[in-house]
């Protein structure tokens, strides 16, 4: 019996600490308004989780090999404690940057480990249920994270507000958990896989990265500008709503993605996006919750979901032998677009207003997605054994 609770223990570890990523998410316009500071400034507070999380899955991503997953799980949780807490002691813009990249870090520690770690606890015939649980217990946290928030400034206005204590009262309890789980390292007689894993480019992985670029820079802007823009009409606190449905509602999609061939789903993802951001954005500048919430929603189905899977089973297809390498460029591309874009809209948003902001925004989208699907479609892959996760990207041996 206490065997079969192993991997519960490590999939809430895996919620708890990817709960910690955007809980400050809600409170990104206060921090803005109480340090005198714009909308540039908060996006590049935003933009220091990417500084955190590439160098450690490119550079460490066999660590938890040499030194064991329960360790690296706890230097995880221990990180996510440390980034929650420095926001509850110094609730600022400038501690929104270092806590950002703290959480990065973490998080990035934590997804080169968790799926290797589920699989060895599960046992290698279990692989799939594996790979949902650690899909699972992310993108609840992911979400999850802003939703706690919002709720507790439904009731009081607060820059530290008691999710952040929830948060590291659930770290506590997840570290006893995760102490208690089996190592299930040994060490090895023979070579170690290698630390550093240098990303791989394909002509084809390029157009699949080119569509997880554009997904992800439009969850950047939900997460990171859209708190500033509903505040303009009283509704920062729903934004931690908009966020959950930004990111974890894309789980619901992935069963719809995988019926399709993976080019027929990027393309279908990529013709959602463009009108899901137009109703998002419309509904951020009139002040209309609904319109935000449901283009969230869609946003969530093409970011997701559809171009998500579709983008990883065309890479590794096209990859041939170097697979795990090539994903890692194609995460890289994601992450380029969770912090690049964003930046640059937030400036606009300083110099020209948050309407213009969005506006070019869309314009750009709109010209990046036409531009894709204009080229011609790489060929017809298949989506078994593909990770679901960046977790399981960076962590193949």
């Amino acid at each position: 019996m206490e065997q079969r609770q192993h991997p519960a223990w490590l999939a809430g570890a895996l919620c708890v600490i990817t709960t910690g990523v955007n809980l400050q998410a809600p409170l990104y316009a206060t921090y803005a308004r109480a340090d005198g500071v714009g909308v540039m400034a908060t996006t590049i507070a935003f933009s220091f989780y990417v500084a955190g999380v590439l160098p450690v899955l490119l550079a460490l991503g066999g660590l938890s090999d040499r030194i064991g997953r329960r360790r690296v799980m706890l230097l995880a949780l221990a990180l996510s404690a440390l980034g929650t807490a420095l926001m509850m002691a110094h609730p600022h813009v400038t501690t929104l940057a270092a806590a950002r990249f703290i959480l990065g870090t973490g998080t990035a520690l934590m997804s080169a480990t968790a799926t290797a770690y589920m699989l060895e606890l599960f046992g290698g015939a279990r692989a799939s249920r594996a790979a949902n649980w650690v899909t699972a217990s992310t993108s609840i946290g992911f979400g999850l994270g802003p939703v706690l928030t919002s709720l507790c400034l439904m009731f009081q206005e607060s820059v530290a507000p008691p999710s952040f204590l929830l948060h590291l009262m659930a770290v506590a309890v997840s570290a006893v958990l995760v102490w208690r789980l089996p190592e299930t390292v040994r060490q090895r007689s023979g070579p170690l896989g290698p630390m550093l894993r240098l990303p791989y480019v394909t002509r084809d992985g390029l157009w699949f990265g080119g569509a997880i670029l554009l997904c992800w820079a439009t969850t950047g802007l939900v997460i990171s500008i859209l708190p500033s823009a509903l505040a303009v009409h009283g509704l920062s606190r729903y934004s931690g709503l908009a966020t959950m449905l930004a990111i974890s509602c894309g789980l619901l999609f992935q069963p719809m993605a995988r019926r399709q061939e993976p080019r027929h789903a990027v393309r279908l993802g990529l013709m959602i996006l463009v009108p899901a951001y137009a109703v998002l954005a419309w509904g951020a500048w009139s002040g209309t919750l609904v319109a935000v919430l449901l283009g969230s929603l869609a946003a969530s189905s093409a970011c997701y979901g559809f171009v998500y899977l579709g983008g990883l089973a065309g890479t590794a297809e096209a990859a041939g032998a170097e697979k795990t390498r090539a994903t890692a460029a194609y995460f890289l591309m994601a992450y380029i677009g969770f912090s690049v874009p964003v930046i640059f809209t937030g400036l606009l948003a300083d110099r020209y207003g948050t309407a213009t902001a969005l506006l070019a925004f869309g314009l750009l989208l709109a010209l990046g997605t036409v531009a894709l699907l204009g080229r011609r479609m790489p060929q017809p892959a298949d989506f078994a054994e593909l990770p679901t996760r960046p977790a399981e990207a960076f962590g193949k041996q």
